[in-house]
């Protein structure tokens, strides 16, 4: 593959990764044409500090060059950043589905509150290097950005100008997620997002259109299968047993998503009688009570019926503050506690972790991707102890994990999606993935169906086709 050093041509297609190339978080990825500047996604950076400061860094290009930006979904590694892309100067519109718009907007007000909120305690006691601490971004940063959305249906293509058009697909991550497939000078460029289950609590079975020339692909799980095994059963042997202990259970989980998916597990295990109907189930993250909210007001986004999706809210016990909090830890009894975020690098649950990881009768279960360098991760690796507030904490506590919870594919799944393209698309990137996982997929990819599949690297711009068309730059 050629790179823009040395293949500079205003009549060509370039993809450049500024985000998620080569690591897990801060998807980015920049379609540079002759006419357009198209952004695919606009997340933030997260895990290990080496990641966790480009956040801060300038964009390696002219924000105000971005003509336009699609949002595949709404967790924070791929819409976090949009408060400082309009900051720094982008103009442009931001198209998503309706459901991401609604979930985006609870997310990136949770981000600026929880960020102020850290940077106010760490002023107030100290623990920063930085005097004063300063929020990455604030609320009003992203009242700022909100006018910008545009919401945009499933099935229906949208023209940006003569020459490029792009159409949403249903990826099954979570609810809204999409693929977005580009028509772009008569080429097919589908970007995955992130891929979902293809047997999902809650969500229906990613889709993708027929044909594409190339396609940008996630491949967080691309080295490895989640566990097979019955989810429920093995929920309900971890929620008995630590019940038996006389313990809790704490479930750290993405507040759009995983929530959802263990609520609607828990109600089911109640029904079928299968755990105590009398445990209390908490859910502390009231991003993740507003978020389930949104599921009602978009019936055709989920696979269960509107009743049952209230049935299994009216199970759970909805936590709005820290004074909530304190009582849920003071409160006697086993209970089941979910709560934000997933990969343990803030939120109330580190409040629990604080009293619970200490005491071996409690259970931490890990049920979604955690990234290198969180806490989350620590835990999987069996660290002896962990950090919070500059705390460090033994951990004595059960740590559990259930893999088929993840809301990501895994590698079979990953070759399924890209298998459903008739013809196969000559041109494999990948994206989203840590080094090891990604060169497994890579060779998995060349092996089985003889595709040339690449790994993009970090700012590289590559070179896709040139074209013969005139620009055309309406948006």
């Amino acid at each position: 593959m050629e790179t823009i050093s040395d293949y500079k041509n205003t009549k060509a297609v370039y993809l450049q990764s500024l985000g998620a190339a080569q690591t897990v978080t801060g998807s980015k990825h920049l379609l540079k044409t002759p006419g357009l500047n198209i952004l695919i996604d606009c997340g933030l950076f997260q895990g290990i500090k080496s990641l966790r400061q480009k956040n801060w860094d300038k964009l390696p290009v002219d924000v105000a060059s971005i003509d336009a930006m699609i949002l595949t979904h709404a967790h924070l590694d791929h819409c976090g950043y949009i408060p400082l892309l309009i900051k720094n100067g982008y103009k442009g519109k931001i198209y998503m589905s309706p459901p991401t718009r609604d979930l985006t907007e609870l997310i990136l007000r949770d981000s600026a509150k929880l960020q102020e909120e850290d940077a106010e305690k760490a002023n107030r006691h100290g623990y920063s290097k930085h005097h004063p601490a300063l929020p990455l971004y604030t609320t009003a940063d992203v009242e700022n950005a909100l006018p910008h959305f545009v919401t945009i249906n499933t099935g229906k293509p949208y023209s940006l100008n003569t020459h490029i058009s792009f159409q949403l697909y249903v990826a099954g991550h979570i609810p809204g997620a999409c693929s977005v497939a580009i028509s772009c000078y008569g080429k097919a460029i589908v970007f995955s997002g992130d891929i979902g289950r293809y047997h999902s609590e809650l969500l229906p079975a990613p889709t993708h259109p027929a044909k594409a020339d190339m396609v940008v692909m996630e491949s967080t799980y691309g080295d490895r299968l989640h566990e097979k095994g019955d989810t429920m059963q093995q929920m309900a042997f971890m929620v008995n047993e630590t019940i038996f202990n006389k313990g809790n259970i704490i479930i750290p989980c993405f507040a759009v998503g995983r929530a959802q998916d263990v609520m609607h597990i828990l109600y089911k295990l109640k029904q079928q009688k299968l755990i105590p109907a009398a445990i209390p189930v908490f859910l502390d993250s009231p991003m993740a009570s507003s978020a389930s909210k949104v599921l009602l007001r978009y019936p055709e986004w989920i696979t269960i019926s509107q009743k049952e999706c209230e049935q299994m809210f009216s199970g759970v016990t909805i936590n709005q503050d820290y004074d909530g909090t304190e009582r849920i830890i003071r409160q006697k009894g086993s209970k089941i506690i979910l709560a934000a975020s997933g990969m343990l690098t803030g939120g109330r649950v580190l409040e629990y972790l604080k009293h619970y990881i200490g005491d071996q009768r409690n259970t931490i279960l890990i049920i979604g991707y955690q990234a290198e360098g969180t806490r989350g991760r620590a835990l999987l690796n069996h660290a002896h102890e962990i950090k919070i507030h500059g705390l460090f904490l033994p951990v004595k506590a059960q740590v559990k994990e259930i893999g088929d919870l993840s809301a990501h594919a895994d590698q079979a799944e990953l070759m399924t999606w890209l298998k459903a393209f008739a013809p196969a698309p000559a041109n494999v990137f990948l994206v989203h993935g840590e080094p090891g996982a990604q060169e497994v997929l890579r060779v998995k990819i060349n092996s089985e169906m003889h595709l040339d599949a690449c790994i993009l690297k970090q700012d590289e711009a590559v070179w896709l086709f040139d074209v013969d068309e005139p620009a055309s730059t309406s948006v």
